[in-house]
């Protein structure tokens, strides 16, 4: 089991991708988000996945460095699917407003005869907060995060005895503590250091430091902690930085991955 981070940097990255990422449990894959273009395609071939083998895409929030690449996965799916490259259906599960977005974007953009494919071998599925779902194998207990900015679901799964938190891409809300508490793995945003706050201006952005999010995983219990939806600048620099000021305040793990790095997910 393991997880493959195709992006890990913020809305106006340019040396890394947008956040998003594969999960992998031994029987399916679950995209969650998609990055804001169709570096998706580039970056899913970075790390030799087919886009043929994922049936199932969750969308946190309509924002463009998320949902943008959706677009892209969708079109190429259609495509390969009518060609009879690519057998079965795709699933995208989120909430009603993505979901509208999406709709409206693919009815404009693709052809008449690709778009008749939406509900044909391509499903959209609305998700409400506190719902469970299962995408595949992969039972999913979904949660709004609360967010000021944009309607934002995160979620919390099972893999294999190990619990995996999905906080989306901002600060966390107290009444998700029951989602997120005691998790054995939490990816959690960090929009930069803490000591680089000035520079970067998280909190105007309603975003977390790295000092904040090792500050919420040693408080809430978390074993594993990994960071993204970071800033680019110090790339070079980046997980040695962050490692050594989240383990400042962190005892857990700590991960700061770079695009296309697997993590994998040792038995409990």
């Amino acid at each position: 089991m393991n997880i493959t981070l195709l992006g890990t940097g913020n809305a106006l990255v340019t040396k890394c991708y947008n956040t998003c990422f594969v999960l992998n449990n031994d029987a399916d894959l679950l995209l969650v988000d998609a990055g804001g273009g169709n570096g998706i395609l580039s970056q899913l071939e970075k790390a030799h996945l087919s886009l043929g083998d994922i049936h199932h895409v969750y969308v946190t929030h309509a924002h463009t460095d998320h949902i943008l690449g959706v677009i892209w996965v969708v079109r190429l799916f259609i495509q390969r699917h009518l060609s009879g490259k690519y057998q079965g259906a795709l699933n995208v599960w989120s909430h009603e407003k993505v979901l509208r977005i999406l709709d409206f974007n693919l009815s404009e953009m693709l052809t008449p005869k690709q778009y008749a494919e939406i509900g044909r071998c391509v499903f959209f599925h609305e998700v409400k907060d506190r719902d469970e779902i299962d995408a595949a194998s992969f039972h999913l207990k979904v949660f709004d995060i609360l967010s000021t900015k944009e309607k934002q679901f995160g979620f919390t799964t099972q893999l294999g005895a190990q619990r995996l938190v999905c906080l989306g891409d901002e600060p966390y809300n107290e009444a998700n503590k029951a989602f997120v508490e005691g998790a054995d793995w939490l990816l959690c945003e960090a929009f930069c250091k803490y000591g680089d706050r000035e520079k970067f201006h998280p909190y105007e952005k309603h975003h977390s430091t790295v000092k904040d999010s090792a500050l919420l995983a040693e408080q809430l219990g978390v074993k594993n902690l990994i960071l993204y939806h970071t800033e680019d600048k110090t790339l070079p620099s980046r997980k040695a930085e962050y490692t050594a000021e989240a383990r400042a305040h962190f005892h857990g793990n700590i991960y700061v991955p770079e695009d296309s790095e697997v993590i994998r997910f040792e038995p409990a």
